[in-house]
């Protein structure tokens, strides 16, 4: 018996992690407004997402991968867009896209494995949280029992910013059928079949209480497309879900930089605006939330193989029907760099705690450990 639990477990296509035995505080109300972060994994270039056409830097420190001027969406007489994220832009005209300019972090590590921990637990350069920074926030702030899971991970097998002991959920490729404990057995006062039927009975629980509703727009028909569809289907069906993280990538454009940018972006502008149509005809558009964000960015000067290596701060967009669309920091100085890099000027955790003050009304400064003063993207 031991076995056959054990191994159905094991085989399952969803992951869920719980904090057995703890009372919920209080109702957060303001998670029925959901986050979704898209992870931009590897590394986006920034400066040929929003380009600073007009600086003639530009084109000087990249004379293979500036892109043309005539091609580039203009935004104002200094930027534009990518080619690419032409679906974007009536949201940009709407006031509903917010673009946030050399999102960093002081003493930026360049690894990609220790950048992107240091994003998803939004710790400094020099420490190491083990918790993820929604962890920890839906640990001061619980979400209610009622809900059928903290947040749900598509497109990606790793809890990023839920590390640790949150009620997530992981979705594989097919609906949630079964799951497995992310944090193990340490410190449980309970035999492993007595564990290992808890589990199942938490992701019974969470399987019962997400529903896919009907969603008409049509989705691109790639991966990241179908993980998008099913945010909407979930959010159609109202089930309840804090937050969502899912992942696109890979950016890590050290070489042929042109095509593989060109071919993500389309899909990330393309995923976007079927999301934004379908949740503005559900109504749920005002009450939803859209971050992007990456480990770095890249070097502003191009590499002898077509791409850009490993940089430091970058740029990211905020999207939905109560963002403060426009230009949220100064936008690139490339005459005024850090070693070959952009310097940051906006700390990524403020914009985290422009999501938990502003969006949630809850306190960052009992997640992040300081006050940082929010981006008024929201």
């Amino acid at each position: 018996m031991q076995r056959r639990h054990f191994l159905q477990a094991l085989s399952a296509s969803a992951l869920l992690s719980t904090l057995p035995g703890t009372a919920w505080a209080r109702d957060g109300k303001d998670y029925r407004k959901p986050l979704i972060l898209i992870e931009l994994k590897g590394g986006n270039d920034g400066l040929n997402t929003v380009v600073p056409y007009a600086d003639p830097l530009y084109a000087k420190l990249r004379p293979k991968l500036a892109l043309p001027r005539d091609q580039i969406l203009q935004l104002n007489g200094q930027l534009g867009l990518h080619p690419k994220l032409q679906p974007l832009m009536p949201l940009w005209q709407q006031q509903q896209l917010a673009i946030l300019h050399n999102v960093g972090y002081p003493q930026p590590n360049q690894s990609h494995f220790r950048s992107i921990e240091i994003w998803d637990t939004a710790s400094d350069s020099q420490s190491y949280l083990p918790d993820g920074w929604l962890t920890r926030q839906f640990s001061s702030e619980r979400v209610p029992a009622s809900y059928a899971a903290d947040a749900a991970i598509l497109g990606s097998q790793t809890l990023g910013p839920l590390l640790g002991r949150s009620r997530t959920v992981v979705l594989g490729s097919r609906k949630l059928e079964g799951g497995m404990m992310e944090d193990g057995m340490a410190g449980q006062q309970v035999s492993a079949l007595e564990h290992l039927l808890k589990v199942e009975t938490d992701i019974g629980t969470a399987a019962r209480g997400l529903h896919y509703g009907k969603v008409d727009t049509e989705f691109p028909k790639t991966g990241f497309g179908s993980d998008l569809k099913r945010v909407a289907q979930l959010i159609a069906g109202n089930s309840q879900v804090a937050a969502f993280r899912l992942t696109l990538g890979s950016f890590d454009t050290h070489t042929n930089q042109l095509a593989t940018q060109d071919r993500l972006l389309g899909e990330l502008a393309d995923g976007l605006a079927a999301l934004s149509q379908a949740l503005q005809t559900m109504g749920k558009w005002n009450d939803t939330l859209i971050l992007t964000y990456a480990e770095f960015g890249r070097r502003v000067a191009e590499n002898e193989s077509g791409g850009t290596d490993h940089g430091m701060a970058n740029v990211h967009f905020a999207l939905g029907g109560r963002v403060k669309g426009g230009f949220h920091g100064e936008g690139p100085r490339l005459h005024d760099l850090d070693n070959g890099n952009l310097r940051y000027q906006i700390d990524f955790r403020s914009v985290y705690a422009s999501v938990i003050d502003r969006w949630w009304n809850s306190d960052s400064s009992r997640v992040l450990g300081q006050r940082y003063s929010p981006v008024a993207f929201i």
